[in-house]
C-alpha cells in the first residue's frame, strides 16, 4: 500500500519543508487524544548540519510562533494528522557519529487558545454566544468553530449578574464545557491549514471504519490487542431537588451512570458498584440542576477499555480517533463496535505504526457480525 509523509512548516502560514529538513527526519509521533493533541518531530543532526548551523539559530523552530502541519497520504487520500505549534526543543549531542539528534515537540492550535488571561464580561449572552466570542479571534489560524447550544439553556437577568471571563480562552470554554457535561477539542482537517473547534456532547461519529481482527491466523490485521472490564466503572448518582410547589421538601432521584450520547454497544452490562450523593443540588436554579443532572448522564465512563497496536500497511487504512472500528477474533464477550478514544502514529523511514485505545460498555456484540 503506498503512502508518504507531507511536512509543513512555518511561521503563520506554514510551507512545505524544505529538503535539508526533511532528509533529516528520522521519526515523527502524533497523539490524538480525547481532549488535546501533540506531536513529536526527531531528526538526525551532526556538526555541519544545516539545521545546526543556519536554521534552528534563525528562529526555524522557535516555540509558539512556528506552525507544524503534518499530513499522511495513504492510497492517495490525505489525513491531516496534526496541525499545531512548537512547544519544546530538545537537543542531545552524541559522540558517536549520527547519534546526534534534534527533537521538537508541540500541541494542537487549542494551545494558541491558551497563551492569554483575559478579564472580559459576557452580559446578557448565552453560553453558546460565549464560546463563539472566545473562538473568533482564531480565524486566522483557520479554526472554524462547531458549537452545539446546551441542551438546557440558562439565561441570567443582567441586574442580578453576569458571567465574566477571567482566565484563558479555552480553559474558559473548556470549564463551560464540563459544567454542561460537553467536551471541547481541536481537531486538524479536513484540509490542511484547517481545523474543526468543536463544542458540544461527546459523540462519535457513527462511521465504522475497516475492522482489526486478531488471532485469525492470516487473516489477522493487528499485532496486538488487549480488553479490560473495571466492576468499579459505574456507580449510581442520587440527586436531590425541591418540590415545586413549596420548595422545602427534597426529593432524591437516584440517576444510573449511562451516557445518552454513547449507548452501550454490548448486550450485558455489569451493574454499578458504588453509591454517591449530590447535596448541593438542591441549593442550585432549577436549570443549573437541570444542567448538572444531564451533565452526569453525559460523562459515563466505559466499562470496558481495549489497547492495541497495528501496521497501517497491514491494516490498510489510517485509524482515527473519535469514531468507531469492529473488533474480531477476541472472543463473544469482547467482539463487536466500539469508540475508538484515542491514536497515536508512529512514523518512520519505511514504516507506519500505530497504538490505540478503545471503549465501550456492555459484553457481547449488538450485532450479528463486524462491517466492513
Amino acid at each position: 500500500m503506498a503512502s508518504y509523509l507531507t511536512l509543513l512548516i512555518g511561521p503563520g502560514i506554514p510551507i512545505p519543508a524544505p529538503e535539508p529538513v526533511t532528509d533529516s527526519l528520522l521519526s515523527v509521533q502524533v497523539t490524538s487524544g480525547s481532549d488535546r493533541s501533540g506531536f513529536q518531530l526527531t531528526f538526525a543532526v551532526s556538526k555541519k548540519s544545516l539545521l545546526l548551523t543556519a536554521l534552528l539559530p534563525a528562529g526555524f523552530f522557535d516555540p509558539i510562533t512556528t506552525r507544524v502541519i503534518i499530513v499522511a497520504t495513504v492510497s492517495g487520500i490525505p489525513i491531516v494528522l496534526m496541525d499545531g505549534l512548537v512547544t519544546h526543543q530538545e537537543m542531545q549531542p552524541s559522540d558517536d557519529p549520527g547519534k546526534s539528534t534534534l527533537t521538537i515537540t508541540g500541541e494542537d492550535l487549542s494551545l494558541a487558545m491558551d497563551l492569554v488571561e483575559k478579564i472580559i464580561p459576557f452580559p446578557a449572552m448565552p453560553l453558546e454566544a460565549q464560546v463563539a466570542a472566545c473562538l473568533a479571534p482564531y480565524a486566522m489560524f483557520g479554526v472554524i468553530p462547531l458549537i452545539i447550544p446546551p441542551i438546557i439553556p440558562t439565561a441570567d437577568i443582567p441586574t442580578e449578574g453576569w458571567k465574566t471571563q477571567r482566565e484563558t480562552d479555552r480553559a474558559f470554554v473548556r470549564a463551560a464545557a464540563a459544567r454542561i457535561g460537553y467536551v471541547f477539542y481541536v481537531r486538524p482537517g479536513p484540509i490542511p491549514g484547517q481545523s474543526i473547534a468543536y463544542f458540544g456532547p461527546d459523540i462519535n461519529l457513527p462511521i465504522p471504519q475497516p475492522a482489526v481482527s486478531i488471532n485469525l491466523d492470516a487473516y489477522s490485521n493487528v499485532d496486538s490487542l488487549s480488553f479490560s472490564l473495571d466492576g468499579l466503572a459505574k456507580k449510581i448518582k442520587v440527586f436531590t431537588i425541591l418540590d415545586p410547589i413549596t420548595h422545602k421538601i427534597p426529593i432524591p432521584i437516584p440517576l444510573p451512570n449511562v451516557n445518552i450520547f454513547k449507548p452501550p454497544l454490548g448486550l450485558r452490562s455489569t451493574a454499578p458498584s458504588r453509591i454517591e450523593f449530590e447535596t448541593m443540588g438542591a441549593e442550585k436554579k432549577p436549570d443549573e440542576a437541570a444542567q448538572e443532572i444531564l451533565g452526569f448522564l453525559m460523562n459515563s465512563p466505559a466499562q470496558i477499555t481495549g489497547i492495541g497496536s497495528l501496521s497501517v500497511d497491514r491494516y490498510g487504512w489510517v485509524l482515527q480517533s473519535r469514531m468507531l472500528v469492529g473488533v474480531r477474533g477476541a472472543g463473544i464477550a469482547y467482539d463487536g463496535m466500539y469508540y475508538v478514544d484515542s491514536v497515536t502514529h508512529n512514523i518512520k523511514q519505511g514504516e507506519f505504526k500505530q497504538s490505540f485505545t478503545l471503549s465501550r460498555d456492555g459484553l457481547i456484540s449488538q450485532t450479528p457480525v463486524v462491517v466492513p
